[in-house]
């Protein structure tokens, strides 16, 4: 009764059910509100604050910003749900603001697509190297099996690709990146496919803000390469998922590609079978597989062969999920 209570409290005021109305499937900054509202920041922030006591929205930082939205679980998840269904949709206050909203995220659409012009050519090089990406991508959708998903998580999900592949396979989505810029370009695809259901969040592959064995499946896509410490990673990973859950890895075989390491930053060139299979067992995982994908008829001095490890978490792996959300 208290929380029902709280929560009608906090939603009963014209300006704080357009908030509820503009994240309904949106994550916006303060900026952007108080632009689409046409108020004050302070007085879009003091509505902010009182509908994030009410559990109703939540507020994500990422160093000088924070996004707002709504709740995804919680007690009142189910009040939120019913009051966003209730919001009449030819009220002339709400469609300003959906018209407005528009407008930010053409803006940030725009912003997302010319930083990743920027990159597009070296990211067309290397990919020009291996097998297509629908190919890798219809492996990963294979290997996590043809159960249904609850939660997915995402390690360096860069331009937020592997949620938008396991969209329709998932009730809920996180992708994890150190990069503001590339969670820009993340959060303008999820927007322009409509996929509400997926987030993205700065966070530190190392040190994951999930709560342990929260995740039916994690994946790492092309992200290895790039770390000082892939086993350390690995084994976070591990952790994120419940038991049964299943890891997903997408990297390089071994190469030579020296080009790889000066010019873009890959730290290793490519990872052995055993050395991932052995970083999976000594993160508790069991059930290691791998399946390699390459190129037909090229040659080796020109391609390189991508790796795909799966890898499950034992059935009695402690979960601690429940009493972190409690």
């Amino acid at each position: 009764m208290d929380t029902l209570l709280t929560a009608l409290r906090a939603a009963g005021e014209p300006t704080r059910l357009r908030l509820l109305a503009l994240l309904a499937g949106n994550e916006l900054t303060v900026s952007e509100l108080t632009w689409i509202l046409g108020q004050s920041q302070p007085r879009v922030s003091r509505h902010l604050k009182l509908l994030s006591d009410a559990r109703l929205v939540e507020r994500i930082q990422e160093g000088a910003w924070a996004f707002y939205r709504l709740a995804d679980r919680g007690p009142a998840t189910a009040i939120l749900a019913a009051l966003v269904s209730l919001l009449p949709v030819d009220n002339a206050e709400l469609e300003r603001d959906r018209q407005r909203l528009e407008t930010v995220q053409r803006d940030r659409s725009a912003a997302a697509s010319a930083y990743f012009r920027g990159i597009a050519k070296s990211w067309d090089r290397i990919r020009g190297l291996y097998v297509a990406e629908a190919e890798v991508e219809q492996a990963m959708l294979a290997a996590a099996g043809d159960k249904p998903i609850g939660s997915l998580l995402d390690l360096g999900t860069g331009t937020g690709r592997v949620l938008q592949v396991f969209a329709d396979r998932i009730e809920r989505g996180l992708g994890i990146d150190a990069s503001r810029e590339m969670l820009a370009v993340a959060r303008a695809n999820l927007t322009k496919q409509n996929l509400g259901h997926c987030q993205v969040r700065q966070g530190d592959i190392y040190n994951l803000a999930v709560p342990s064995g929260s995740m039916d499946v994690v994946t790492i896509h092309h992200v290895l390469h790039f770390l000082d410490n892939p086993s350390a990673a690995i084994a976070r990973a591990a952790q994120a998922l419940r038991p049964r859950g299943k890891l997903l890895i997408v990297d390089f075989a071994p190469h030579s590609l020296e080009i790889l390491r000066t010019e873009y930053a890959h730290r290793r060139l490519g990872f052995e079978d055993a050395e991932v299979t052995a970083w999976c067992r000594a993160a508790g995982l069991e059930d290691v597989r791998v399946e390699h994908l390459t190129v037909t008829g090229a040659s080796d001095a020109e391609t390189l062969t991508v790796s795909l490890w799966s890898a499950v978490q034992r059935a009695d792996a402690p979960s601690h999920y429940a009493l972190e959300v409690a």
